[in-house]
């Protein structure tokens, strides 16, 4: 890949002036030759085969950057759904293997390690059982370790009984970790649709399509986009789209170049370039505020969905020419404790938990890092992921659900999770119930792929 000079200073101003970084480097790593009935044994060779497979992860990165001058800010792993290995596996089994999986992560010195999964949506394996009567543990006994669990798809339906359990299962990580704000629910996604390559957290997993291991890159632009915008406050909003598009190009030819280099040096291949605007909570770092540069007065208001389905068009469009091998989420992400301009839409009352759903179906990926009261019941928690299913399953895509119950809090109280996982209000659910939709439990069968209109 050739990069002219002015590329190159405009990566430079980028990266100085509007917070352009490449958010994660994240390798795959396939654990199933790792499968033992003996779980000591199958620890073990997991353990070592994670730290020699990314025993120069962390350095390579660091490396690479620093020659670059592009910042690297997370060195990530995911792993084969951990379901996977645990069908000869206890609960108690299958907890330590969530330790040594957390064990290894700090060893390397990687923030985060996901692939405590498995995927339910169809049915449910004796590995899977074992996997999801042990989540709320394996996540709030370890730092580092994230899971994930598919409970529908646009060609199977949704898995009612997998969508109650996932309920009880936040309900539980919750309380678990309640002297922390329920932060083990931070570290765990539950999924329509979702992707094997997706190289962010907490829903990376490395999928069975995978190779034995691969680097997969996300990038962060906001601020880019968003000083892009401000630079033609008169443009239409075509123009706006044109500028969004030249904007992200730049963006992923960046992060493709230093995740190429990267894979090469740990001699692995390069897997795919996730397009996803990832926010932070840095100042002008915002997906929010690139809506209200696009002419919202605060976010949430009406306008919101359709701005958010133009820029959202337009970060694909933009990337998908810049890289060979677009995958992951790619999208624009809408956490709210990880956006400043969420957190203030959602102070002003400009935005709602109801909004963000409907925010949710032209974007990626769902309802992510939200905060909600303390009182909230495991029904009304599987009522708010079956609406978030079936927005992915009838749209064909990727939709997930990422919410935190906060113990002891109330609505309009405001929580901190600390690092990048920011700040959230607390955020109050509807209070009529849905528990006997979820009693029924079943299948919601598989939408047709005809007579869409």
């Amino acid at each position: 890949m050739s990069i002219a000079m002015n590329e190159i200073q405009e990566t430079i101003r980028m990266v100085q002036m509007e917070s352009l970084d490449i958010r994660t480097v994240t390798m795959g790593i396939s654990l199933r030759d790792c499968i033992d009935a003996d779980s000591q044994a199958m620890n073990q060779k997991v353990y070592n085969k994670i730290t020699s497979y990314a025993k120069e992860l962390r350095t390579t990165a660091e490396q690479v950057s620093k020659e670059y001058g592009v910042p690297i800010i997370n060195k990530r792993i995911s792993i084969t759904p951990a379901a996977e290995l645990l069908g000869q596996a206890t609960v108690e089994e299958a907890v330590q293997l969530a330790k040594t999986l957390d064990q290894a992560a700090a060893d390397l010195g990687v923030d985060f390690l996901g692939g405590y999964s498995a995927l339910v949506h169809k049915g449910v394996t004796k590995g899977d059982q074992v996997l999801l009567d042990s989540l709320a543990r394996a996540l709030s006994e370890t730092s580092r370790v994230c899971g994930s669990v598919s409970v529908a798809t646009t060609a199977t339906g949704i898995n009612m009984d997998a969508v109650k359990k996932m309920g009880e299962v936040i309900k539980e990580a919750s309380e678990l970790t309640a002297e922390a704000n329920g932060i083990a629910c931070a570290k765990l996604v539950v999924f329509c649709n979702p992707v094997e390559d997706n190289p962010f957290m907490a829903g990376a997993f490395h999928g069975a399509g995978e190779g034995e291991a691969v680097i997969n890159v996300g990038v962060s632009g906001p601020g880019v986009v968003l000083n892009a915008l401000k630079r033609h406050p008169e443009a239409d909003l075509g123009e706006v789209s044109e500028i969004i598009k030249r904007t992200v190009f730049k963006i992923t030819r960046a992060g493709e170049l230093l995740g190429r280099v990267v894979a090469e040096r740990l001699d692995l291949p390069f897997g795919i370039m996730d397009l996803s605007l990832a926010p932070t909570n840095a100042l002008n770092d915002s997906v929010a505020e690139i809506l209200e540069e696009i002419g919202l007065e605060s976010v949430g208001t009406h306008g919101t969905i359709a701005a958010l389905a133009l820029m959202n068009d337009a970060v694909k469009k933009g990337g998908a020419m810049a890289s060979s091998y677009v995958g992951g989420l790619s999208g624009a992400f809408i956490p709210v404790s990880e956006d400043n301009g969420m957190i203030r839409g959602l102070e002003d009352g400009s935005l709602s938990l109801d909004k963000l759903e409907a925010m949710t179906c032209v974007c990626s990926v769902g309802l992510d890092m939200i905060a909600l009261t303390g009182n909230v019941s495991p029904e009304t928690l599987s009522g708010l992921i079956a609406d978030e299913m079936a927005i992915g399953m009838i749209n064909k895509k990727t939709t997930a659900v990422r919410v935190i119950p906060v113990p002891g809090k109330v609505e309009g109280d405001m929580v901190e999770f600390g690092g990048l996982l920011g700040r959230a209000p607390v955020i109050g659910v509807n209070p009529f119930g849905s528990e006997r939709l979820i009693q029924r439990g079943g299948r919601i069968p598989a939408p047709l792929q005809s007579l869409i209109n």
